[in-house]
């Protein structure tokens, strides 16, 4: 089965790559007329410019939860104590550790939004580059990248799985390999739902793609809101098999 999940994923990241560069040709011709913008901005120039992304509210993770990655609750963390689990249906905490890179504010949610929604997926590259600087070194050795896949409709609207693209550039610059381990059948869209809500959208959608895993994996997300979708994901994971489960976003909700 792994043999299978390691060619799935080899042929997965050829695929990606010939999209990649097509994708950039395009892009390349396009700039010619219409130079890019800095996504928060609006400077030409750069789909993010150097000051911009100088002043990111990016998170000190010597001060983050080692085990939640809130940020400020490396001493004591209101995030995962037992009463926040207990709050969102759960006895102990999912994941053998999570990390976020910077803060979600006016700055970065128009970075996301602008990736996901305006189609400048140039950002993934971007936003992977401060994910992957914000993982922890211990978790990479042997460990696969994975992600949860947009919704269907979301893919149709904006013609590409975002989580995909950030988790394959995520990959790329650790050095490790890609694998989709879980799909949404029928999910309903998280925006707008409660954290329980979340919870529950994610666990009764989510299914593995195979029958067994094995290793450690980093589960890749944009962004941290409840963490409903980590948590379901490595729920799945671990049930499947996994020895260790990481979560890593770009933002963080708090």
């Amino acid at each position: 089965m792994l043999e299978v999940l390691q060619q799935t994923s080899q042929v997965s990241c050829v695929a990606s790559a010939v999209s990649s560069v097509a994708h950039e040709a395009a892009q390349f011709a396009a700039d010619a007329f219409w130079p890019p913008r800095c996504a928060v901005c609006d400077a030409v120039g750069a789909v993010l410019c150097d000051s911009c992304r100088q002043n990111l509210p990016y998170i000190d993770q010597w001060k983050a939860c080692p085990r939640c990655g809130a940020p400020w609750g490396a001493i004591q963390c209101s995030e995962c104590n037992s009463f926040s689990l207990r709050e969102a249906g759960l006895t102990t905490f999912p994941l053998d550790g999570c990390v976020s890179a910077v803060l979600f504010d006016a700055a970065t949610a128009r970075i996301v939004t602008v990736c996901k929604d305006s189609g400048e997926r140039r950002l993934a590259h971007d936003m992977a580059f401060t994910i992957a600087c914000a993982i922890p070194s211990d978790w990479v050795e042997g460990a696969t990248i994975t992600f949860v896949p947009s919704t269907r409709a979301a893919r149709l609207r904006r013609g590409f799985d975002h989580a995909e693209e950030l988790a394959s550039h995520v990959a790329c610059f650790l050095g490790v390999p890609l694998a989709k381990t879980i799909t949404l059948e029928h999910a309903r869209d998280q925006r707008g739902l409660s954290r329980t809500e979340r919870l529950e959208n994610m666990r009764m959608t989510m299914q593995p793609c195979a029958s067994s895993v094995s290793g450690r994996y980093i589960i890749v997300d944009d962004v941290h809101t409840t963490g409903a979708t980590l948590y379901a994901a490595a729920d799945i994971l671990c049930r499947k098999g996994a020895s260790a489960v990481y979560g890593a976003t770009f933002a963080r909700v708090y």
